[in-house]
């Protein structure tokens, strides 16, 4: 197997504010994994939160080129990831974003090998995935979120995402209170991305409750799993855990005592990774969340073909980019689903295949 590189820029259709940052575009490096004719996709995009650019995604794929090209074929190389055998076949540890681009890159080739979709592969006799899935309206004026509200809702779209955590927290009150006198019948949830302090949240949470907001991501810095778990147990709203929540130990810690966890491929390290959360905490009156980071289609496809299995599906990264290069997971109308073609089930915009 040979495998390449191709680094791209994402522009984002407007500037996406959140409490902590403002984002107009980021970077995706694409791998491509090429066997016998055919060819696998993965993506890595670049995040400052997770201190990873286009130089350390791009070196760090290219160290992972080299161990593919150490396997015969790509099912044994899926298998000894998924294995962790990477004392054995000299692959190094990689940071999550980087093994989840491996994994979906072998997960398309091996089905486009055997001809299904990735999601045959996981579950051989399941149907193709689809859910409805939020759609992200960041920091901005109470009028202009209601603006997005109404065309969203026009749109198709059953769920809105409302950013949260403006220096001043009634600017917040006041955008949610708009959007819902916009849109009185869509599900919403809110997210702060860490912005609150223990006694904001017991002041706010009861306010959003009352306005019909359905549950709450993260609202407390990350870095005290524990403060966030007895948040939750007295919360109004149900509380899901996000950046508290990167892998299989934090989900563990939490299982039970959040009521949801945010899993996205790109932080717990992959479509195999995210599986071991949800059977981890099925059960346990902690439910699933599947979330994203802003990427094309192609790095949000992998996520889509898992869509049945979450309560909440949070897949809307590819629709706030100005020009999506890849297509197959629709989400425009406010529904995305696996593709009915092999492997990923996507393909270049306005093209079959991508170059190597």
């Amino acid at each position: 197997m040979k495998a390449g590189r191709r680094t791209v820029r994402l522009e984002l259709t407007e500037p996406l504010r959140i409490s902590r940052s403002t984002m107009a575009a980021r970077e995706a490096v694409w791998l491509t994994i090429e066997h016998e004719g055919l060819r696998g996709h993965g993506e890595a995009v670049t995040s400052v939160y997770y201190d990873l650019d286009a130089e350390t995604l791009g070196r760090l794929l290219h160290a992972e080129s080299r161990w593919l090209a150490r396997f015969a074929d790509p099912e044994t190389a899926l298998e000894s990831l998924r294995a962790g055998a990477g004392g054995t076949t000299g692959r190094t540890a990689a940071p999550p974003a980087v093994t989840a681009a491996v994994e979906a890159a072998l997960l398309d080739l091996v089905g486009k090998r055997a001809g299904v979709p990735v999601h045959r592969l996981l579950s051989p006799h399941g149907a193709p995935p689809f859910a409805a899935t939020a759609r992200t309206i960041g920091i901005t004026t109470p009028e202009g979120a209601e603006d997005r509200a109404v065309r969203l809702v026009r749109d198709g779209f059953s769920i809105l995402k409302l950013k949260a955590g403006a220096p001043d927290p009634a600017e917040d009150l006041a955008r949610v209170r708009a959007v819902r006198a916009a849109a009185p019948h869509a599900r919403l949830l809110l997210d702060p991305n860490g912005a609150w302090t223990v006694q904001e949240s017991e002041r706010l949470l009861p306010l959003y409750a009352e306005l019909g907001v359905e549950a709450v991501e993260q609202p407390l810095a990350p870095g005290d799993p524990e403060a966030l778990a007895k948040l939750a147990e007295r919360s109004p709203l149900p509380v899901i855990a996000d950046e508290d929540a990167v892998g299989f130990e934090d989900a563990r810690r939490l299982a039970g005592r959040v009521q949801g966890i945010n899993v996205k491929l790109a932080k717990c390290g992959g479509v195999d990774a995210a599986l071991r959360i949800a059977e981890l905490i099925a059960g346990t009156g902690t439910e699933l969340m599947l979330g994203c980071l802003t990427a094309s289609t192609l790095g949000i496809a992998p996520a889509v073909h898992l869509a049945d299995r979450a309560r909440w599906v949070d897949l809307d990264g590819h629709l706030l980019l100005a020009a999506d290069p890849w297509t197959g997971i629709g989400g425009g109308d406010g529904t995305v689903r696996a593709g009915p073609g092999p492997g990923l089930g996507v393909c270049r915009s306005g093209a079959e295949e991508a170059p190597a």
